[in-house]
């Protein structure tokens, strides 16, 4: 049950008892957080771009990225089942790897969730255009900004609420979807296309199955295929590692957790691999073009022309969604950063209501500023500073995965923390003693980093993600620059 502050009576000497995180968020939360994190506008309308490059492969290539990115959420969760902590990877990097790699890590990913909240902030105006045109766009993003900012400062309950509806939205949008395209397969309703509705057209239109192969170079020499999807396909998956951010607050960790990780498989199958397979068994696959999502097209296609209105709600949510989560992710990561000393001490305080109150108001800030610069210079904010976000999940990702393999070796050597499941144990009794075990912990890491390096080289062939690249080795010199530099301050 969450704990709250107290403080003895005024005639005794005791003092108030300190404010610590409320581990409130029950169950319900956490399933529907995982499940809201995996399901974003990258699959209301980034899946067109990785449909035009792969086809109806592109099924493939999202089971593909969706195991590694179980595996990903499963050697976080291992850790965040024995020791569920606030800031979650920032702090496990911190205590089996380094202060330095703690640094790293917490930094590089409270920017990366600056960045992507800067461009989500910067695009709810257009949603919000569809039906009030008259309205700024700027003036959508600082109400939208001040809305879930609130929201964040009352509690992490409150938070739960939010995602719990957030998500709720999505999943009945894409579960109509499927439910609607499935009907018109069935019993074969007419469509605007002349081709009949059926998953036989996986196969025979236009190439195939594999139109462009595993990798192919076009006419305007840009390359297109089954490995160059892969790339769009990981980043659609970025904000499932949000479930070991709330590791900490949450009430029974050791059951809610393994539940909502062990689901993420499933939820790809069913809203990724589901959602684009009746899509293209409906619309045929080489007609999905991105001028408006295939989500729309499905509806569009039948004659449901109301579609676009509902499509644009329930997107409206997805970026709310998407801040929301966030914002609480940034908040919870300062405060980490500066329990550990590697970042302010002022956004390590919290309020009675167990809120890191500073780290709330300064990533809001921060975020504002960045979205003042996509509305002043947007060319400059999508090619650059999106670039840096697009990488920082790669870095991220390939940092849990090392800090997992690190955890396991400070276990086995019997130096688990205290305040650890696992202290007092060593050697194979230790290993055999964790709760949530990654799936063949010894390999399964450096299968999952070779696979991460894969797509790092996969981006070089591509224009726009090879600024990702060079942008990524920069970020982490300023990082390790950076960490230096407070050391010879302190």
């Amino acid at each position: 049950m969450a704990e709250n502050q107290s403080t003895k009576p005024r005639e005794t000497d005791d003092v108030p008892v300190p404010a610590s995180l409320r581990k409130s968020l029950k169950n319900r939360h956490i399933q529907l957080i995982a499940l809201g994190g995996a399901i974003g506008t990258g699959l209301f309308y980034g899946s067109s771009e990785s449909i035009a490059l792969a086809g109806p492969s592109i099924l493939l290539a999202y089971l593909i990225g969706g195991l590694a990115i179980f595996m990903i959420v499963r050697a976080l969760s291992e850790m965040s089942v024995e020791d569920p902590k606030a800031g979650a990877f920032s702090y496990y990097a911190t205590q089996y790897w380094s202060k330095r790699a703690g640094f790293v890590s917490g930094w590089n990913y409270w920017f990366n969730y600056i960045l992507v909240s800067m461009v989500e902030l910067s695009v709810v105006g257009s949603f919000v255009n569809y039906w009030f045109p008259a309205i700024p766009t700027w003036v959508s993003a600082a109400a939208f900004l001040i809305i879930i900012a609130a929201a964040n400062l009352l509690g992490v309950s409150q938070f739960g609420e939010f995602e719990f509806w957030f998500a709720i939205i999505k999943i009945v949008a894409v579960v109509a979807m499927i439910l609607g395209g499935l009907a018109v397969i069935i019993f074969a309703l007419p469509t605007d296309s002349g081709v009949p509705a059926s998953f036989a057209n996986w196969f025979n239109i236009d190439g195939g199955f594999f139109p462009n192969g595993l990798m192919s170079q076009s006419s305007d020499g840009s390359w297109t295929g089954l490995l160059m999807a892969l790339v769009v396909v990981m980043f659609s998956f970025g904000g499932t590692e949000l479930i070991g951010i709330t590791a900490g607050e949450t009430e029974d960790p050791r059951r809610t957790i393994p539940r909502a990780t062990n689901d993420i498989i499933w939820r790809i199958l069913v809203f990724y691999i589901g959602a684009l397979g009746v899509i293209m068994a409906v619309v045929p696959w080489n007609t999905i073009d991105g001028k408006s999502s295939p989500f729309v097209q499905i509806f569009d296609s039948v004659g449901v022309h109301v579609a676009a209105g509902i499509l644009n709600f329930v997107c409206l949510t997805a970026v709310m969604s998407v801040y929301n989560s966030g914002l609480y992710a940034n908040s919870r990561m300062l405060y980490s950063l500066a329990k550990q000393g590697n970042a302010p001490a002022y956004l390590g305080k919290l309020n009675k209501n167990g809120v890191p109150v500073a780290g709330v108001l300064t990533s809001a800030v921060i975020t504002a500023i960045a979205v003042v610069v996509v509305f002043l210079w947007p060319e400059f904010a999508f090619n650059y500073l999106m670039s840096i976000a697009t990488i920082a999940g790669v870095i991220n990702w390939t940092m849990i995965m090392i800090t997992e393999m690190k955890f396991r070796r400070v276990a086995e050597a019997g130096k688990a923390p205290e305040d650890s499941a696992l202290h007092g144990l060593s050697g194979k009794e230790a290993l055999a003693a964790i709760h949530f075990k990654l799936p063949f912990a010894k390999i399964t890491p450096w299968v999952v980093l070779a696979f991460l390096a894969l797509v790092v080289v996969l981006m070089c062939f591509s224009p726009s993600y090879r600024v990702a690249v060079i942008a990524g080795v920069i970020w982490l010199a300023i990082l390790f620059v950076s960490y230096q530099l407070t050391q010879v301050k302190k």
